[in-house]
């Protein structure tokens, strides 16, 4: 137990075996996460090849609902592996949940698409990632709960601040091995074949990290109880039975993981998404962007958790839901006006307008894809949504047919509406593919146009780093030694997987029901405020509380 009450009277420096500690479970963390988010990175792909049977649009969604049913098991891997963690222990369960993670990871680099396999191919990918969920449910309470139990008081929140990182890192990795990649062969190649090759990788990184978390011990905190027979008989029941544990995992959720989540996904998954499919700046260039933010935002997440040990968690998360919620719509304007300033000038300018009968008009929030829109005002609100231009619904009078409208040119809605509506936006002043004032890395190099967009996504990292460094070490203190992994598992992947997993599907429904490229903006900020609230007035402060002495009170 020296590791975990040593240093309890002053902070000091980290001893070998405690850097042996956060160095293997660090490692094994991030390559999970790079397994996990090569979906999200390599959606246009995945899109192309697993979902080729319908339409771009569609496939696009499908993809990204693809990418979030991993997100939408990761509770139930929580609740699994969770109490597998608080009845055997840390260190066997997290080796099975990344051995899972792996396996899952290369099968999708071997699946053959849909034009082999037909739907058997979108039904396998989506079969892995719902395993890769379930593995990831499991793997980051693991971690999580093992570093912190191995880290002296007062300097928790420093600790399991390096496991903070490996979510950005992971992400991080498999964008550099996907640009490596893309600029080691022709566009052609990848999309043929290089794009399977970062999942086949993964095999060796599992191989790899089982290695060495193979070397690890038990958490001596786990081993301590289980040895005086304190450890828990039930952990699902004594967590979320008793109401005095549920009340905390759900203040842990309203009030920290939910906001905390929506920050992660807006600074990282939103942004790349708004560059590609909204600024329609390309992929290597986004890329770019994405990954030397991230370069440069990290070390942050060590910063804000050990600043988190000296004023506590809690107003350094909520400081960052705070910020985040007043500035995401400037900073995201700013984003467009940088990054494709025609777009952003167009949107501003140009007017387009649906006139319809309101009673002709439905709701277009589709998240799930699984609606087909045959009203008139449907088809046009839905196809200037999609070809990125900004509209707004004119009340008709009762019985009149709908009419479209851009830059006060009339546009028929026929089968050739979505041509139509792209060749009158690029008449009325909306940018051509070929515009030159659309960010572009391989055109122009480093410039000062991306070097500003990289200033922009910087900021928006490090309102990440914020909400997420101290996030461990706070759900670490809120439960004692024998529930803990059970404990602090389910609100962290409620909030993560289901508000921050479908924050791009859904952010992607609001603007297409809004026609107004900013409203997917809206979700995270009020989830954000949401999280503020209660959490200022319910979450209590946990920095100066002891693990040892909370167990012994519990």
């Amino acid at each position: 137990m020296t590791a975990v009450t040593a240093g309890s009277a002053r902070p000091r420096g980290m001893t070998k075996e405690e850097k042996k500690v956060i160095i293997a479970s660090s490692c094994g963390t991030v390559f999970e996460w790079y397994d996990f988010y090569l979906a999200g990175s390599l959606a246009a792909n995945i899109s192309a090849n697993f979902f080729s049977g319908v339409n771009p649009t569609a496939g696009f969604i499908f993809t990204l609902l693809g990418f979030a049913a991993g997100f939408a098991v990761r509770p139930f891997g929580a609740l699994f592996f969770g109490r597998l963690g608080d009845l055997i222990g840390r260190k066997y369960t997290f080796l099975v949940t990344m051995t899972v993670m792996g396996i899952a990871t290369f099968v999708v680099g071997l699946l053959p698409g849909y034009a082999s396999i037909g739907i058997a191919a979108p039904v396998g990918f989506i079969a892995c990632r719902l395993l890769q969920g379930l593995a990831l449910g499991g793997e980051y309470g693991g971690a999580a709960t093992y570093v912190a139990e191995h880290a002296p008081q007062g300097r928790r929140g420093y600790y399991t601040a390096w496991i903070q990182t490996t979510a950005t890192v992971g992400l991080f990795l498999s964008l550099i091995v996907i640009l490596g990649l893309r600029l080691s062969m022709t566009p052609e190649n990848f999309a043929a074949w290089g794009w399977r090759v970062p999942f086949l990788v993964s095999i060796l990184l599992l191989g790899i990290s089982i290695w060495i978390r193979l070397s690890l011990q038990e958490s001596p905190a786990f081993a301590k109880i289980k040895a005086e027979g304190k450890g828990s008989k039930a952990p699902l029941t004594e967590a979320f039975g008793r109401w005095e544990n549920a009340k905390i995992a759900l203040i842990a959720l309203i009030g920290g993981t939910a906001g905390q989540a929506v920050v992660w996904y807006t600074g990282q998954f939103y942004a790349l998404f708004f560059l590609t499919q909204t600024l329609k700046i390309d992929g290597t260039t986004a890329n770019v962007l994405i990954a030397l933010s991230l370069l440069i935002g990290t070390p942050f997440f060590i910063v804000f958790g050990s600043l988190s040990d000296k004023i506590g968690r809690k107003p350094i998360i909520l400081a960052g839901c705070l910020i985040a919620a007043l500035t995401y719509f400037p900073l995201f304007g700013w984003l467009a006006q940088v990054g494709n300033p025609t777009l952003a000038a167009a949107v501003k300018n140009v007017q387009a307008t649906v006139t319809a009968d309101p009673a002709t008009c439905g709701s277009l929030f589709d998240p799930v894809n699984v609606r087909t829109f045959t009203a008139p005002c449907d088809i046009a609100r839905q196809g200037l949504a999609r070809a990125t231009i900004k509209y707004t619904l004119v009340n008709g009078p009762a019985g009149s047919p709908t009419k479209v409208a851009i830059g006060g040119n009339d546009v028929v809605i026929d089968a050739k509406f979505a041509a139509n509506v792209t060749a009158a936006a690029q008449a009325a002043g909306y940018p051509k593919p070929d515009d030159p004032n659309i960010a572009n890395i391989a055109k122009t190099g480093l410039n000062g146009q991306l070097i500003l967009m990289t200033g922009i996504l910087l900021i928006l990292v490090l309102y990440v780093t914020m909400v997420y460094g101290p996030i461990a070490a706070l759900l670490v203190e809120l439960f004692p030694t024998r529930i803990r992994y059970t404990g602090m598992s389910l609100p962290y992947h409620i909030g993560n997987g289901w508000f921050g997993g479908f924050l791009p599907p859904t952010a992607f429904a609001i603007v297409a029901a809004t026609g107004d490229i900013y409203s997917g903006l809206w979700y995270p900020i009020v989830v954000a405020v949401m999280t503020l609230i209660v959490g200022f007035f319910f979450m209590p402060e946990t920095k100066d509380r002891d693990i040892l002495t909370y167990d012994d009170n519990k």
